[in-house]
């Protein structure tokens, strides 16, 4: 049946005879497929013929003649096609309204002489594969039937509606996929499993990576690079398949008109690849390359780099970077126009905006109209600019080259895919809204594990009309595809987990290190000050486990590979990953406060990490061996993912039991405080210090408070250590905790503070937090779903630059209870200028003080933006001498577009510090 939710890109129907349906399997005989000759129409029925088996068993028969047509056939073929002009000669049907469209189809089902053709023809050979893969998805087959073990379900009958359509234009013209990175993934497992007769990647793999993308709509293909791989150009079948599939061929910034420098440019023989001094030799080096792709559907990069991504040999500063480009860039485009005979503008050509590429062009280097812009985000899903008004009065458009893998400082993360639908949604249709169209390529690494990120990006770019679905409903949209509808709500809330928890910090971030320099693995952040943080985050994951491992148990035997691979690798390596770095540093600050608990800390570190290996390997075992040597969990062999040691601890040389509330040590001094009509939950945690059995039991009189348990024992079981929670129910009441173990009474007291006056937010641990999309006005988009806070606010995407805060500002209204000083602090998203014309900046206001501006923005690479990047945070902070209990009003304006704002934090002296913002 179709589901609409995918079927992007239709504009509706045309003229054609009507019939209830047309049936391409009866339960007994299966429909015909007629192809016009071509070797992308051979292949396309080729693939069609494939998924019509998978769903019936029966092979149904190919030919280029329509009098081999059985009852019902398939036809395909482009619109001006020998077979389609032959069944809609003298008909209403008039497939040349297709001419000179860019990626349409049309199809419509006719009938002639007793027999039914479903007619599939297409503006230009891709236009015609898409109405062949949607047809394919119509019916049940997954794009991702090979790539993640989806494979078509058998049915005993097989129908599509008889109403024709026509698809409408993609909207973004280029949109394409960068293997990238895939010395890890692609590459091992092309050599040494699906294509050992290369020993690479070569004609074979990449003819599936073809039909993958066949299936996404993705019409242009930025090839592996790396120096483990061989060059796309040096395997004489690499490019001729590409053609054979219409993949148009482009290549990175580091990789100018078709050349991989790293393997291609020899500097024994060629001299430095340098253009001040050897610049024959490197023209030439081009022209050659242009001779060989001349007759080839391609994307050429211009400008200049290093040997590969690293900084242009020659020219050391920017001024003199900017010089050699501009050179560069016009005897580029004369070697274009010469060598291919065509004129410039009819040659589709990038400059990738990327690096020191963008701060040549920011500086002002002129490009020729009629070359795309591509905008790069800065490798962690924040685009870095877009275009002006100015610019995008360009003929050549814009474009964006965006990661979802990467490679670099100040830390990779090419293990799994963890970044936030949300954030792709975002950042895109920002993109898409200031008029980067003409081209969208996006890094997925080795494609695994990526597949869903990837499929979301690209079903942006062919139908942008998808904007106006929330991720979450486009993932649980694919979720009911992959695994059915029964299981979809919970798959989507499970990984919409995973993707929140990985924005919060990724799973390869979890080691505090970084990289370029690597530096070694720190203390977890989220242990600090008492482990509380780090106890949430470990049982959160667990939750997450749990609900995944449940699904996968009741799936059918035929889709748990495909959910191993999809979903519970995913979830349970980060999960895993986490558990083992939060329950070392766990150990060792229970070691530390003399906890019996200290050594079995470590003992479930090892096996959180017993665990990742094993699920690697049962990764690269499915499907019997078909993807052995794909999954590798340590890429780089960073510092995070290496086998820590794990200490042992020595008994504590102290007996008895000690209660811990927050991780601080309490006594009759010390109290458990709660505000007054504020319903909270506290956690106490009783320990013995030895790994001796000890009985306990606990007594309240407050009878606002209730506690998880009331008796209970320390013990192997649970490691001799007990976590009680504490409710407050909001009441009034008082009264000590006390618990009874080791041979004395703990107690800990109950203090309950003053109701602050009534407001929207209120004092609590000496911090007030407000979520800023809890407000919005004019100036200000909501966007539900991103952030550290469920929901963030976008000022105006047209929103003017301003130096003076105009109009009405969004106001917040909060409660304080304490007379102390503190320090104000506005949490937003680290995204970057729209342009150089704009800024990353707000005004804000507390109660009558004065206007104050804050300033978001970052430079380059500094350490303040790698800190940003790795937090998905960027903060502002004023100081705050002193705050007067009562109700106070924060008051905040745009003056920049864009600027994405997420929460603030009133945080007063003696409140403890955590990891990030949010409590």
């Amino acid at each position: 049946m179709k589901r609409a939710w995918f079927f992007t890109g239709l504009v509706g129907l045309i003229a054609a005879p009507a019939f209830a349906e047309v049936v391409l399997y009866d339960g007994q005989s299966v429909a015909g497929i007629v192809y016009a000759k071509g070797r992308t129409t051979e292949l396309a029925a080729g693939m069609l013929s494939r998924d019509l088996r998978s769903l019936t068993g029966q092979t149904p028969r190919i030919s280029t003649d329509i009098k081999t047509c059985p009852q019902v056939c398939v036809i395909i073929g482009d619109y001006d096609s020998a077979p389609i002009k032959h069944l809609t000669q003298n008909s209403d049907i008039d497939p040349g309204r297709l001419k000179g469209e860019w990626e349409r189809y049309g199809r419509v089902a006719v009938k002639r002489d007793g027999k039914t053709y479903l007619l599939i023809y297409g503006s230009d050979r891709r236009g015609t594969v898409y109405g062949v893969t949607d047809l394919s998805r119509e019916l049940g087959v997954s794009p991702w039937e090979w790539w993640a073990d989806l494979t078509p379900r058998r049915v005993t009958r097989l129908t599509v509606a008889d109403e024709a359509r026509l698809s409408k234009t993609p909207s973004v013209k280029y949109r394409g996929i960068f293997l990238n990175d895939e010395d890890w993934g692609l590459k091992p497992w092309a050599e040494k499993t699906y294509e050992p007769e290369v020993g690479n990647i070569g004609p074979k793999t990449y003819a599936r990576v073809y039909e993958l993308m066949w299936r996404l709509k993705a019409n242009t293909l930025w090839p592996a690079m790396h120096s483990v791989t061989t060059p796309f150009y040096g395997i004489k079948d690499n490019p001729k398949v590409a053609d054979d599939y219409a993949i148009i061929i482009g290549t990175s910034h580091a990789e100018p008109m078709m050349r991989n420098n790293l393997r291609e440019w020899d500097e024994h023989s060629e001299g430095p690849f340098n253009f001040k001094v050897n610049r024959t030799k490197i023209l030439d080096y081009w022209r050659s390359r242009l001779k060989e792709t001349a007759a080839d559907e391609t994307i050429y990069t211009v400008g200049l780099r290093g040997i590969h991504d690293g900084p242009m040999q020659g020219a050391e500063t920017l001024e003199a970077r900017k010089d050699v480009l501009q050179t560069v860039i016009g005897l580029q485009r004369d070697l274009l126009k010469t060598t291919l005979k065509k004129p410039l503008t009819d040659i589709p050509q990038t400059y990738v905006l990327y690096h020191e590429l963008q701060e040549a062009y920011d500086a002002g280097l002129k490009l020729p109209d009629d070359v795309t812009l591509m905008w790069a985000d800065d490798n962690y899903g924040y685009i870095r600019r877009l275009s002006d008004a100015d610019e995008r009065q360009r003929s050549g458009g814009a474009g964006v080259y965006y990661h979802l893998s990467y490679w670099g400082r100040p830390h990779d993360y090419l293990w799994l895919g963890t970044t936030h639908p949300n954030l792709i949604h975002a950042e895109m249709s920002k993109a898409y809204a200031l008029d980067a169209r003409r081209a969208w390529i996006v890094n997925v690494g080795d494609i695994k594990p990526i597949e869903y990120l990837s499929e979301y990006f690209l079903d942006l770019a062919f139908d942008a009309d998808g904007f106006v679905q929330t991720p979450r409903d486009h993932l649980k949209g694919w979720m009911t595809e992959q695994f059915g509808a029964e299981t979809a709500d919970e798959i989507t809330s499970i990984m919409m987990g995973y993707y929140d928890f990985a924005f919060t910090r990724k799973p390869e971030y979890m080691g505090f290190s970084e990289t370029e320099p690597v530096t070694p693995v720190t203390e977890s952040d989220f242990v600090k000050p008492d482990g509380e943080k780090a106890q949430a985050r470990i049982a959160a994951y667990a939750d997450l486990t749990r609900r995944a491992e449940a699904v996968y148990a009741a799936l059918p035997e035929d889709r748990k590979a495909a959910f191993f691979e999809l979903v519970l690798y995913p979830v349970r390596g980060a999960a895993n990953l986490n558990a083992r770095v939060l329950n070392l540093a766990l150990a060792a600050l229970y070691a530390r406060q003399g906890r019996a608990s200290a050594n079995l800390y470590a003992d479930k570190a090892r096996a959180a990490h017993q665990a990742l290996v094993a699920d690697t390997a049962a990764y690269n075992g499915l499907e019997k061996g078909k993807w052995r040597d794909m999954m590798d969990m340590a890429p780089r062999r960073l510092p995070v993912f290496l086998e820590p040691v794990y200490p042992q601890w020595s008994p504590s040389a102290q007996t008895g039991c000690v209660a811990a509330v927050s991780g601080g040590w309490w006594n009759d001094e010390n109290a458990l405080t709660f505000v007054t009509g504020q319903p909270r939950t506290r956690v106490i945690e009783l320990f013995g210090r030895q790994a001796v059995a000890q009985n306990w039991t606990l007594k309240t009189d407050n009878g606002a408070i209730r506690i998880s348990a009331t008796a209970g024992a320390l013990d192997a079981t649970n490691g001799y250590e007990q976590r009680l929670t504490v409710s407050y129910n909001g009441g009034a009441g008082s009264g000590p905790i006390d618990i009874a173990c080791g041979g004395k009474t703990i107690r800990i007291h109950t203090k309950l503070l003053p109701a602050p006056p009534t407001s929207d937010f209120i004092e609590n641990d000496r911090r007030v937090i407000i979520p800023l999309a809890s407000q919005t006005g004019k100036g200000w988009q909501k966007l539900d779903g991103l952030g550290h806070s469920g929901a963030v606010l976008r000022s105006n995407l047209a929103l003017p630059s301003l130096t003076t805060p105009q109009g009405h500002p969004l106001i917040y209204r909060f409660s304080t209870y304490s007379a102390v000083g503190g320090k104000l602090s506005i949490v937003a998203l680290p995204v970057h200028p729209l342009n150089p014309k704009t800024g990353v900046k707000i005004a804000v206001q507390l109660d009558d003080g004065p206007v104050q501006l804050m300033d978001f923005a970052t430079l380059g690479r500094s350490d303040q933006w790698r800190a940003n990047v790795l937090t998905n945070t960027a903060v502002a902070t004023l100081p705050l001498k002193m705050l007067g209990a009562g109700v106070h009003a924060l008051k905040l304006w745009p003056l920049d577009p864009g600027v994405v704002l997420d929460q603030a934090e009133i945080r007063l002296d003696g409140a403890d510090k955590y990891y990030g913002i949010v409590e």
